[in-house]
C-alpha cells in the first residue's frame, strides 16, 4: 500500500461542515411570505389621539420622546421597504 493512499479522500468533518451550513438555510418556514420587511402594526386614530395625549403631558425633556421620534423613522423605513404598499 502506498504511503498516499489516504490523500485524495476528503476528511469527514467537512461533509459535516457542508451539512450544517446547508441546513442554516432551511431555516424559515415554507407558510412564509419572502420578504425581508418587517409588517407594519397600524393603529386606529383613537389610539394615534391617546399616545398624542400622553406625550404632550410628559415631562419637558422625557427621553421617551426621542425614542418614539426614532420608532417613527423605522416605521417609515419599513413601509417604503415594502414593495406593495401605497406609502401614506
Amino acid at each position: 500500500m502506498p504511503y498516499n493512499d489516504g490523500c485524495w479522500t476528503r476528511p469527514r468533518s467537512g461533509l459535516v461542515i457542508v451539512a450544517l451550513l446547508l441546513s442554516g438555510c432551511a431555516g424559515v418556514g415554507s407558510d412564509t411570505p419572502p420578504s425581508a420587511c418587517p409588517p407594519v402594526v397600524e393603529y386606529g386614530p383613537a389610539e394615534q389621539a391617546r399616545v398624542a395625549e400622553e406625550v404632550v403631558a410628559l415631562p419637558e425633556g422625557a427621553v421617551i420622546v426621542e425614542w418614539l421620534a426614532d420608532y417613527a423613522v423605522l416605521r417609515d423605513q419599513t413601509r417604503a421597504c415594502q414593495p406593495f404598499r401605497t406609502p401614506r
